[in-house]
């Protein structure tokens, strides 16, 4: 909502006017006032990488999809910064001959218990010898 200077809400046709005679002295390109809207939400969605829900907020509107759909512009500049970030992450190795895909996941070996290494470990720590007693005394029995 634009507002007079006595605080009363300005007319469509005032605002329409002053915009065209500001598009006249500047050399600013013809568009539509409603156009500035679509600009200033897709501008919105850069600094703050996509953030829809902030974006949301800021314009009103009650619907996400309404930003995705109408007013989220693709704009050249990111697409040449995403080709480039592509070309870059690509052809960063351009022999691919020793890219190898990664090996299938081997079986593990069953563990084997080495009791004597076990015993040998619950008498240098006591702790450990009581943490293991009271585990095996709170498992529940089998019968």
């Amino acid at each position: 909502m634009v507002a007079l200077a006595n605080g009363r809400p300005c007319e469509n046709r005032i605002i329409l006017k002053s915009f065209e005679k500001l598009q006249g002295k500047v050399e600013l390109p013809k568009v539509v006032f409603h156009s500035l809207r679509h600009s200033s939400t897709t501008y919105k969605l850069k600094p703050n990488h996509g953030d829809l829900k902030a974006t949301q907020g800021d314009i009103g509107h009650a619907q996400i999809n309404m930003i995705t759909s109408a007013y989220a512009h693709i704009l050249d500049e990111d697409r040449k910064i995403n080709v480039q970030k592509f070309e870059s992450a690509f052809y960063a190795n351009p022999d691919l001959r020793s890219v190898r895909p990664p090996e299938e996941p081997k079986e593990p070996a069953l563990a084997t218990l080495d009791l004597e290494a076990l015993v040998e470990q619950l008498r240098k720590s006591p702790e450990l010898a009581n943490t293991l007693a009271s585990l095996l005394a709170s498992a529940p029995s089998e019968k």
